[in-house]
C-alpha cells in the first residue's frame, strides 16, 4: 500500500479548505441575525424561528457525521461540489420566497448541505502539514469572515434576503474553488477502498489504539461543547443578574471576545508546532476550567467582563488545538471530519443544559460544574493530543497528491 502522507499548504489547498469549511459553518455564528430576519419578514415567532435554525444545526451536525467516510475518500470533491450546491439552494430559497413554510423547509435544507461541506473542509484539513499551523489559520479565517459578514448584514438591512443570500452567494462561490481541495492520500488501485485512506502508525500503535483515541476525541469534544456553549448561552442573563452587567457592557463583551479569538488565532498560527500540541492543550483546558469558574462567582461586572473575555479568548485557542488534534490523527480526515458535526450535536443541547443547571442549583455551582467538566477531559484529551504527535510524524514525509497539478506554488 502506498504511504498516505501529508501535502504542503499552497495558496490554492488554502483557500479551498478554508473555504469550504468557513461557509459551512457560518450558519451556526448569523443566528442571532437570522433570529431577527426571519420574525420581521416571515412574520414567525422568536420561538419558531429558533426551532427552525435548531433544527437546521442538527441536519449539519447528522449529515456531516453521515458524510465522513466519502469526505476521507475519493469522494471528497463530489462530495464538496454537491453540498455547496445544495447550501446555496436551500439558503438562495429562503432568501427570495418569504412563504413561512417554504422558508422555514430551505432552511433545513441548507442545514444539510451545510453539513457535507464541513465535513470535507474537516477531512482536507488533516491532508495539509503541520495541522497546529492549518488549523490556526483556519480559525483565523474563520472569526475574520464571520466579523466581516455579521457587520455587513445590518449595514445591508436586516433582512432575509440578505442575511441568508449572503450565504448563499457564498456557498455558490466556494463551489469553483473545490478543484483545488488536497485529495485523499492515495494507496494502490488493487486494495479495499474501505483502507484507500489509512494512515501510516508509528511503532507501537495498533489501528484499535487509533480508532479509540478518534472516537473518544470525538464523543470529549461533544461534552466539551456542552460546557463551553452552555455558559455562552446564559452569559448575558447571568451577567445582568449575577454580576450587574448592562447591556453595554455585554455588547463590548462580545466584540472583544471575538477580537480574542482572532488574536488567539494569530498567535497560534505564528507558533505553528513550536510549542508542540500537548502541554498548550492541557494548559488551555486547566485555565478555561478557571475562567469558567471565576465567571460564575463574579459578582462585579468589571471582574465579570475580564473574565468573559478572557475565557472566550482561550475557548478560541483551545478549540484550534483540538481541531489539530484530530487532523494529526489521521492524515485522510477519518476524524477531523466529523468533528465539527460531533461539536454541533454538543452545541445544540447547551442551551438547555445552562438553563437548567442554573435555575436548579445556581449560578456558582454552575460555574463548578463547568469547571469539572473541562478538568475530567483534560486527562484523556491530553493522552491524546501526545498520540497525535507521534501519528502527524509518521504521515508527514515528503509527498505529493494527485490535486497538486491544480494548486499555485506558493507554499505557507
Amino acid at each position: 500500500m502506498t504511504a498516505a502522507v501529508r501535502v504542503p499548504l499552497t495558496l490554492g489547498r488554502g483557500i479551498a479548505t478554508f473555504s469550504v469549511f468557513v461557509v459551512g459553518y457560518i450558519t451556526a455564528n448569523l443566528i442571532p441575525l437570522m433570529i431577527i430576519a426571519m420574525v420581521d419578514d416571515l412574520g414567525i415567532t422568536q420561538t419558531v424561528a429558533g426551532a427552525v435554525l435548531t433544527g437546521s444545526l442538527l441536519a449539519t451536525a447528522l449529515v456531516c457525521l453521515a458524510t465522513t467516510r466519502w469526505a476521507a475518500g475519493r469522494s471528497r470533491h463530489l462530495l464538496g461540489r454537491v453540498s455547496l450546491v445544495v447550501m446555496a439552494a436551500g439558503f438562495g430559497v429562503a432568501a427570495v420566497i418569504h412563504s413561512p413554510p417554504i422558508a422555514c423547509a430551505a432552511i433545513i435544507v441548507g442545514g444539510i448541505g451545510a453539513g457535507g461541506a464541513v465535513a470535507v473542509g474537516g477531512a482536507a484539513l488533516a491532508a495539509l502539514n503541520n495541522p497546529n499551523r492549518v488549523s490556526g489559520i483556519n480559525g483565523l479565517v474563520n472569526r475574520t469572515a464571520v466579523t466581516g459578514v455579521l457587520a455587513l448584514i445590518p449595514i445591508l438591512g436586516l433582512h432575509m434576503t440578505n442575511a441568508f443570500g449572503i450565504v448563499a452567494v457564498l456557498a455558490l462561490a466556494t463551489v469553483f474553488t473545490i478543484t483545488w481541495l488536497p485529495s485523499a492520500p492515495a494507496v494502490d488501485d488493487d486494495e479495499p477502498s474501505a483502507a484507500h485512506t489509512r494512515t501510516p502508525l508509528p511503532e507501537g500503535v495498533t489501528e484499535k489504539k487509533l480508532a479509540v483515541a478518534g472516537f473518544s476525541l470525538l464523543v470529549m469534544f461533544a461534552v466539551w461543547a456542552i460546557g463551553e456553549d452552555s455558559l455562552w448561552a446564559v452569559s448575558g442573563i447571568m451577567g445582568a443578574e449575577h454580576a450587574s452587567l448592562t447591556e453595554q457592557q455585554m455588547g463590548l463583551a462580545l466584540s472583544l471576545s471575538t477580537a480574542g479569538g482572532i488574536g488567539a488565532a494569530l498567535v497560534l498560527t505564528a507558533l505553528g508546532s513550536r510549542l508542540g500540541r500537548t502541554v498548550p492543550t492541557a494548559v488551555l483546558l486547566g485555565l478555561g476550567a478557571v475562567l469558567k469558574l471565576g465567571s460564575c462567582l463574579a459578582t462585579d461586572s468589571t471582574t465579570y467582563l475580564v473574565l468573559i473575555i478572557a475565557w472566550n479568548t482561550v475557548y478560541a485557542a483551545a478549540f484550534i488545538y483540538v481541531v489539530a488534534i484530530a487532523a494529526a490523527l489521521d492524515s485522510s480526515g477519518r476524524w477531523s471530519a466529523p468533528l465539527l458535526g460531533t461539536y454541533l450535536v454538543g452545541s445544540a443541547f447547551a442551551p438547555l443544559f445552562g438553563t437548567l443547571v442554573t435555575g436548579a442549583v445556581g449560578y456558582v455551582a454552575f460555574g463548578f460544574v463547568l469547571a469539572g467538566i473541562s478538568l475530567v477531559l483534560l486527562v484523556p484529551i491530553v493522552w491524546i493530543a501526545r498520540l497525535s504527535t507521534r501519528t502527524e510524524q509518521a504521515s508527514s514525509s515528503p509527498g505529493q497528491d494527485p490535486s497538486a497539478r491544480y494548486t499555485t506554488s506558493v507554499v505557507v
